[in-house]
């Protein structure tokens, strides 16, 4: 309930005790006339004393009435029904007199009937009573305070009745209204959904690498991007698209039994059967402990279990999708690496063959290695036989025969030399000398072994990459499986009346403020 303010009850007592009371404005008069009037007024030396007299002496209503009308008559200006018969009785006329009385019956003749010398009489005419205002007794000023405070009590009481009446039409018109409105539709019309809700988990591979990855593995943390992926997917209008072309998710909705707010036009577009989408399919991520929760409604349980056991499906088929893709990108550097080292492996090997079969020796180092060792042989032997030459040419009288047999041993050992010799540069000279040959044969045996272990390398870095990718496959895991509901799960009747109150009470409110202040910015 809302107060006058204390302004305007300021100035609404102003106001009360400006008019006063009708002996308080009489005496006003009197007083302004007096001042205009001093022969007048010399005259009265005490009218308060006469007037204290005549209000002992007990007069009635009806004589006071009388004697006013009787100073009225006689042209005397009376502040009050007391004054006037001060002031008549001081002219010398008993107002109470029955001649007196007389003449308050007979009107003052027409100036038409002067001239004619007739006087007018008026016969008795029905009178209608009105309200009579008898003069009251005096009011102290306490008095007087005190009635005008009950006043303003009434008015006020007046005023915070009428607005609270105000205030309850309002709130009948702008809030319990459109609550019992929506409260009917909730309990009367609405379609009831049947919910079935599920609950999935998306697994990583046992094992964890090295690395700083290692430390998330087996965790919540290591699988988060792939189940924010996942909900958004089933969220999407991919999503839909497949729900569609798999089970018409469009038409289960616009069967005419359904109630026109959750029913689907006839001709719905995508965007409108999308927004109905989101609004019967509820997933939800908790990133605290990884699990996916999903809620299908529908108007039927078995279609609930249905649409939820289908996304289930798409959601494993999307994560399985993930896992190959992250897989084939992790292994897609490593196999072409190891191709790489094996080709090149090959051509190595092959080159190292090609020459071989050139030379048509499998290993020409050794071959010249043969015949070094030979060659110092025979230069051992031809100086072994110098010297026994030399020891038997120094004696007196020599062994004709044993120097001669040395001579000559000495001779072929030289032409045998001169052979090797000769042989040896045709091994080392030329561009197919077995010389440029052992050393090409050795750059290909030093190739083959570098693409050896490369293409080992190769081979344990597939397989250490191989096992990474195994280790970051994605399971996914039902944890809850949907199951028919036998009761309806939406509407929540109750609930959502008491939402729809708090709403419309809630803008109401806003609105109500909203004017209030406005009035009290423009009234200021």
């Amino acid at each position: 309930m809302t107060t006058k303010p204390k302004a305007s009850i300021y100035n609404w007592r102003r106001k009360r005790r400006s008019a006063g009371t009708e002996e308080a404005r009489a005496d006003a008069i009197s007083r302004i006339r007096k001042a205009t009037q001093p022969t007048e007024a010399a005259n009265d030396p005490q009218p308060g004393t006469e007037i204290d007299a005549i209000k002992r002496e007990g007069l009635t209503g009806r004589q006071l009435r009388i004697a006013r009308r009787l100073a009225e008559k006689n042209g005397l200006a009376a502040t009050s029904d007391y004054d006037a018969v001060r002031r008549l009785r001081q002219k010398g006329i008993d107002p109470f007199h029955r001649a007196n009385l007389l003449n308050l019956a007979v009107d003052k003749p027409d100036s038409d009937d002067q001239s004619k010398g007739k006087i007018r009489i008026h016969l008795p005419q029905t009178v209608t009573e009105g309200r009579e205002s008898l003069p009251g007794p005096e009011m102290s000023p306490a008095q007087r305070r005190e009635r005008e405070i009950d006043e303003i009590r009434k008015d006020i009481a007046r005023r915070r009745r009428r607005k609270l009446l105000a205030l309850f039409a309002r709130l009948a018109v702008f809030v319990f209204l459109p609550t019992f409105i929506v409260g009917l539709y909730f309990y009367r019309y609405a379609t009831p959904m049947y919910a079935s809700d599920s609950a999935f988990s998306i697994l990583q591979a046992d094992g964890g690498g090295a690395s700083f990855g290692g430390f998330l593995a087996g965790t919540q943390y290591a699988t988060a991007q792939d189940s924010v992926a996942t909900q958004e997917f089933l969220e999407s209008k991919d999503a839909l698209l497949r729900l569609e072309r798999d089970m018409g998710f469009a038409e289960i909705f616009k069967q005419e039994w359904i109630d026109p707010v959750q029913r689907l036009a006839p001709d719905a577009t995508l965007e409108e059967t999308y927004k109905l989408y989101k609004r019967m399919i509820v997933i939800g991520y908790d990133p605290s402990d990884g699990i996916i929760r999903m809620e299908v409604a529908a108007p039927n349980p078995d279609i609930a279990v249905a649409i939820s056991n289908r996304l289930l499906s798409y959601a494993e088929d999307r994560i399985n999708g993930l896992s190959e893709l992250k897989r084939e990108d992790q292994m897609r550097d490593a196999l072409s690496g190891f191709e790489m080292a094996q080709k090149e492996r090959q051509k190595a090997q092959e080159d190292l063959i090609e020459l071989q079969l050139q030379g048509a020796l499998l290993d020409p180092e050794n071959v010249i290695i043969g015949l070094r060792s030979r060659i110092n042989g025979i230069e051992t032997q031809l100086q072994e036989k110098e010297l026994q030459l030399a020891a038997q040419l120094d004696n007196l009288r020599p062994n004709q025969a044993k120097v001669d047999g040395a001579r000559a041993d000495i001779s072929r050992l030289e032409d045998v030399l001169a052979e090797l010799n000769a042989e040896m540069l045709d091994v080392s000279a030329g561009e197919n000398s077995l010389a440029r040959l052992s050393v090409r044969i050795q750059m290909a045996q030093a190739d083959l072994a570098a693409r050896d272990m490369l293409l080992q390398t190769a081979m344990q870095q597939m397989e250490t990459t191989r096992t990474e990718a195994n280790r970051k496959v994605r399971y996914l895991t039902v944890s809850v499986n949907p199951v028919p509901s036998q009761d309806p799960t939406y509407p929540r009747k109750f609930e959502n009346t008491i939402l729809a109150f708090l709403l419309f009470a809630g803008i109401y409110l806003m609105i109500s403020l909203t004017a209030s202040v406005l009035r009290e910015q423009v009234s200021s």
